[in-house]
């Protein structure tokens, strides 16, 4: 028996990697019975039928898990916003910040197409989150801007690629990798939007890590407790420690930490605004829940 990652998850086969040799592996059945899904990301033990071929007889635990991209062990996600075409969406950005930061995934913000832009508006609308301790990182696959400083963030580390649609994923993974050759497909002037050019979940190896090219987040739907959604932010988090009452939804309550640093234009007031909006979203999908 012997252990690796898996690394690739195609009509049924999962690619897993051990000591530098891919293996082709089918699940075995338990994990059907068990209602268990490998998924790409995950550490398992296998057996070998013959030199390239085997089966997957054990998962070890994970850290974390995203459903919709299927993926696991992730250890920060590269989210992709571009500046133009489409518009840099800072309400999505707010939304993916939530779903990452909840599941314990450290975000780096990735505004591609800058050679769209005006620079200097891009970054007075970015200003809050660097503020708010993010990394924040500006790019141009077209002109090759800002890819040797991000090449460094893959090293020993899992990272997911994404974003919404049309923002130039595809185009920023072959920048960062001329051999890669992903397919890209042009931003529909119609529509406004691109299509999705990715159709499968695939850890990619790059500069002494892996990267996650997925098919984007089929699911952004706010899953979590309210209070959940309350820390979720890690800048809110670390407020609410002084926050006068015991969870605190950072709302309607007195003596908020966090309504105060929005007072205080410490967090901005927009982003403070589309945590509410966020806030009165799960409270109606645990009403929903509950009855």
């Amino acid at each position: 028996m012997q252990s690796g990652r898996i690394i690739k998850a195609l009509s049924g086969f999962y690619h897993v990697e051990s000591e530098e040799k891919i293996y082709q592996c089918r699940a075995r059945g338990k994990f059907r019975k068990n209602d268990q899904t490998p998924l790409v990301g995950d550490f398992c033990e296998f057996s070998i039928e013959n030199e390239v071929e085997g089966y997957i007889l054990k998962l070890l635990p994970r850290k974390n898990a995203l459903v919709r991209p299927p993926i696991c062990n992730v250890d920060q996600a590269l989210l992709v916003f571009s500046a133009k075409e489409p518009d840099l969406n800072t309400l999505l950005l707010n939304r993916f910040l939530i779903l990452i930061e909840h599941l314990h995934i450290e975000p780096l913000i990735c505004i591609s197409k800058m050679d769209l832009a005006v620079q200097k508006d891009v970054h007075q609308l970015m200003f809050p989150y660097e503020a708010a301790g993010y990394r924040v990182y500006y790019v141009s696959a077209q002109e090759n801007q800002g890819i040797e400083e991000i090449k460094h963030l893959f090293k020993k580390k899992v990272t997911v690629i994404t974003g919404q649609s049309g923002v130039g994923k595809s185009s920023l993974l072959n920048a960062l990798d001329i051999h890669l050759n992903i397919e890209t497909n042009e931003i529909s002037k119609a529509l406004g939007r691109g299509k999705h050019t990715t159709r499968h979940v695939e850890l990619l190896k790059m500069y002494d890590g892996y990267v996650a090219d997925t098919p984007g987040f089929s699911s952004l739907e706010l899953t979590m407790e309210p209070i959940e959604l309350a820390h979720s932010y890690h800048d809110f988090e670390e407020l609410s420690q002084l926050c006068k009452f015991r969870g605190c939804l950072h709302d309607s309550e007195p003596y908020c930490a966090v309504k105060e640093a929005v007072t205080d234009e410490r967090i901005s007031q927009e982003r403070y605004e589309d945590y509410l909006s966020f806030l009165k979203e799960t409270k109606a999908l645990k009403e929903k829940k509950y009855g």
